[in-house]
Order: C-alpha cells, then structure tokens, then sequence
C-alpha cells in the first residue's frame, strides 16, 4: 500500500472498496453494511462452513534424541482461493455483534480521515476496538471457525484488498493444515487446543480462588495432577531405556563368552577363556547387580504412573460430578486470548508498529523471511544443529530434548522471547512456550532472540537461589558486574547470545574474551563446528584445549 496511495492519502483499491475515492480501474462495490450486520443488528452465528481439522497435540512427555523433521514443502503447489471470495469481508465480521460494527466504523473514519492528529486518533481507537473484537471471535475457537475467521486470527487479514496481488497469492500457497506434528501453533489453532483443554493455559498471575468454586479448585487439582503424571511417564520412559541397554550389555558380554573356538590340535575340547572372556565373565556381576536396581526403579516408576493416572482419572470424575465437564472451557479461552494480546505487544516494543491489521503497507517479509510454520521450524532445526543442547533439559542426569511450544503471532514485531521456560506444575519435563512475531525484519534474528531468553531462564530456574553464582548465569552474572554495566542483564545475555549464534559459530570474533569462555563451556557448539573453530584461530584452539583439559581432570 505504501507505494500506491493517491493523494487522498488512501490506496487507490482500498478506496474503492469502501467508496471514498475514484480508482483508474473499475470500483469494486463497498461493504453493504446492512448486508453484513443486517437489519436487525449482527446475526447471532456465522455462516455453515465445513469442518476444520482439530490441530495435532505433540506428546507433553520429553523427546529423547531425535531432532526436527525435514521441511519437503514450504508451499502449496495449488493455491486455495478463499481470498478470492467476494464475502470474505463479511464473513469475517459477521456473528460478532457491536464489536464488529463498532471496527467497521472506525476502519471506515481511520482511513477516510486526512488530518494527521485525528487519523492517528482513529488508528488508535480501531486498534483498541480490533482487540475487542477479536477477543469475541477467540471464544468460538474451539469450534468451527470459517476460513475468514480463521485467516484473520491467524494472520490478522482482514480483507484481501488490503494486501497487494502478489502478497496475496504469496498467503493464499501457504499450506493450511499441519503437516508436520511439531509443537508449533498458529494463534486459531493455539486458542482451540487450549480451549479444548489439549494444552494447559499460559501461566499468569493467579488469582486465588473461592472455596465456594469448587469447579476452579478441582481445576487446579486437575493440572497438577496432570503435570505429576507427564513428569512420571517421562522418567519412566528414561528408566524403561535404562534397563534396555544393560540388557543390550548383558547380552554382548554373554555372546563374547560363548564364542570359544578348539585348543590348537585338540578337537575334543573348548579353547580356555581368553583375557577378554575373562573380563566379560567379570563384567557379569556388575551388569547383573545393575539390572536389578535398574528393574527396582522401573517398578517404583509403575507404581507412581499408576497412582498419578488414578489420581488423574478421580478429579476427572469430580468435575463431571459438579457438573464441569464441558468439551470447551470458554473462560481459559478468554484468559488465553488476554496472554496472546500481551504476547504480541512484547513483541513489537513500545516503540513498534502495533497496528493489528495485515497490510501490504507494513508487510514487507519475503517468502522466506515470514515467520509461518515451517520457516519457523526450519530456522529452529538450524540453530539446533550449531547449539545442539539448546532444547536439552537434565533431569536425574539424563538429558531430555524437550521442544518448547512455539506460537506463531500475526504481528509487526522484530523480538520473539519466552513467555515460560517450563509449567509450574511439572518443572522437569513439561515444555516451556516461546513467541514469535511472523513479520518481523529479521525471522532468523527473532527466533534467536527467543531461543536466547529460554536459554537463560532455564538455566536461572536450574540454579535457584544460586543463579547469581552457579552455571551459565552464574558467571555471566559475575562478568555482568565486573563490566559494571547497567540495564536488564538477560537483555544483554541474548544480544550476546544472537552473537554468538550468528558471528562467533562463523569464526568472527565478537564477543569478550570471558563471555565466549563461559558460552563454550555452558552453550558449546557441535563438534564439527568447533573442530572446524579449531583451526581457524588460536583463540578456539586454547578452548578446545581447555576441553580436553576439564575432561581428562573429570571436572567438565
């Protein structure tokens, strides 16, 4: 839009659109406002559409190893054609009453309007408004939403004649549906399974609940259960392949054993135990004493699953008692809705863009450089192949790969961060939720940013009361006040994080001394970058010899 506006200060089509000026091609007809809200005022549902696919809910439980599938297509070889539709507009703001007449009045004042001061007064009553709207329309998430509605949740399209011919044609190849099982949501796909009670709510100030709610109290009782159980079945999951390599040892050493060929000239004999046959036959007791403890853990983990499904099943069985056991939690979808919106305004700053409305005007991402799905999950396989431990989490000395939840917001941003590095009620394997603006100027940069916050508030959660002292805060912490800098130090923590990833993975030196030291240590890169490091300068060099020097010590 920005580069065709007429002197009115209104694109030429959007013009058209809504009748406040002539336009060199043939005027498109303006919204019919009684048509869309109708005589009566709004209608109370929406069009019938088909049924909308329920998003897949990826396992809360840890994933041990593995990593991000390949992306094969970023796009549709057919484009769909729902912003060709006539009525999308109208479908989009039909069956939301008053709030969406309220955004079509403003829309209509904010854009017809040429006095700077009063325009910006509209832009910011609309953008209020939109706000309110929207938070009607998340309230039917969990059901069926037209695609209208969708897109507009989803990208924040409003109308097609707000974007240009290419950027159109760019949205309408992205691919619809989830395709690839990641925990990596669009913001309509997030509010349905948190509505549906897939996933839990984001975590807020909580409010403390009346003894007379005994809904909301077997509410909370349900999702610490919940969390009690995800975190049992992950350790047992460990445990279970625990058992499976000493029996893999077991059986190795016994095959060893058994491997015994004839004594030279002797053909009515075994050969006598060789020296390695020896040591395995030692080995034995050991695996065998290992086995055992390993089968006594394994079965106090049944036991726990058990009790934890028990207790799981009978708060279940209250609520539906009391009668709250609907499929949709309306209430959390509101709350949820609330999050989202605060999670966009951290995004964008306070300085940003905070208009709400996709526009060629704003939109100035490339088909690579937009954060939708499976860009997203493209740049995080990236970054997780130069900081491999990035999503790693330890518990009871196991690393666990846990993939946070990922939600994907329709906003003009340029910083992702986390919102929470795990759920309060399963701190050990529960994924945590990091946010990321889709039109940012830099994709890579924003997804780095958020990697770089859930870096440093696991890490800060690890060491608890000693953070200031211990581990990767720790002594980042203490360099922080030797350079007696002043500031949020985790806002300098992922500035150097984004360094880090991006120059000194490159061998670009740009970091001090200290910090590259403590992110080697804490945040080491793979082992092929750091053996091609290695030779690149004598600064890495002197690390990788450090390394040999703590693990030959046993001190790493």
């Amino acid at each position: 839009m920005a580069g065709n506006v007429g002197q009115d200060g209104i694109d030429p089509e959007l013009a058209a659109l809504l009748g406040t000026g002539g336009s060199r091609e043939a005027p498109a007809p303006p919204p019919d406002f009684s048509s869309i809200f109708g005589t009566g005022g709004a209608p109370d549902t929406a069009p019938p559409v088909e049924a909308e696919p329920s998003a897949g809910v990826p396992d809360e439980t840890p994933d041990v190893g593995g990593g991000f599938p390949e992306v094969a297509k970023k796009f549709e070889e057919t484009p769909h054609a729902f912003f060709a539709d006539p009525n999308y507009y109208k479908i989009a703001l039909s069956g939301e009453g008053d709030s969406a007449t309220r955004v079509h009045g403003l829309m209509q004042k904010y854009l017809n309007c040429k006095d700077p001061k009063d325009r910006s007064v509209f832009r910011q009553q609309f953008i209020t408004a939109f706000w309110d709207f929207l938070g009607g329309m998340a309230k039917k998430c969990a059901g069926k939403l037209p695609p209208a509605k969708r897109f507009l949740l989803r990208f924040g399209i409003l109308h097609p004649v707000f974007l240009n011919p290419e950027t159109r044609g760019f949205f309408s190849s992205l691919i619809v549906e989830d395709e690839l099982g990641q925990p990596v949501y669009y913001v309509d796909e997030w509010l349905k399974n948190v509505g549906t009670g897939k996933i839990q709510p984001s975590a807020t100030d909580e409010v403390q609940v009346s003894r007379n709610n005994t809904s909301a109290r077997f509410q909370q009782l349900l999702e610490k259960a919940q969390g009690k159980l995800e975190g049992n079945v992950g350790m047992l999951k460990v445990k279970d392949g625990e058992r499976r390599n000493l029996e893999r040892h077991l059986q190795d050493r016994v095959e060893i054993i058994l491997d015994r060929g004839s004594p030279a000239g002797r053909l009515d004999a075994h050969a006598v135990y060789s020296e390695s046959q020896k040591r395995a036959v030692a080995d034995l007791q050991e695996i065998l004493k290992g086995l055992l403890k390993a089968d006594r853990e394994l079965e106090s983990c049944l036991r726990d699953c058990q009790q934890a499904e028990e207790d799981v099943k009978t708060i279940q069985g209250k609520i539906a008692e009391e009668g709250g056991a609907e499929a949709v939690d309306t209430g959390a979808l509101s709350t949820e809705f609330e999050t989202v919106r605060q999670m966009v305004k951290m995004t964008v700053g306070r300085q940003g863009n905070h208009f709400p409305v996709l526009t060629s005007e704003y939109f100035h991402c490339g088909p690579n450089g937009t954060g939708f799905r499976e860009n997203v999950i493209s740049v995080m396989a990236a970054i997780e192949s130069i900081d491999t431990e990035c999503f790693y989490r330890v518990y009871k000395n196991r690393n666990n790969r846990i993939v946070p939840y990922v939600i994907l917001l329709p906003s003009y941003g340029d910083t992702g961060f986390c919102w929470e590095p795990f759920s309060r009620h399963n701190r050990a394997t529960s994924r945590g939720r990091i946010a990321i603006p889709m039109y940012p100027k830099n994709l890579h940069i924003a997804i780095l940013s958020a990697i770089g916050d859930l870096r440093w508030q696991v890490a800060k959660e690890k060491a608890s009361y000693y953070w200031m002292e211990e581990g990767l805060t720790g002594n980042y912490y203490q360099w922080f006040q030797k350079m007696k800098f002043k500031g949020n130090i985790k806002d300098f923590f992922v500035q150097d994080y984004i360094q880090w990833m991006t120059k000194e993975s490159e061998g670009t030196q740009k970091l001090d001394k200290e910090v590259r030291g403590i992110f080697w240590r804490f945040m080491p890169f793979s082992q092929q970058i750091k053996d091609k490091l290695k030779n690149r300068s004598f600064v890495y060099q002197e690390l990788c010899q450090r390394d040999l020097n703590r693990a030959m010590s046993d001190g790493y």
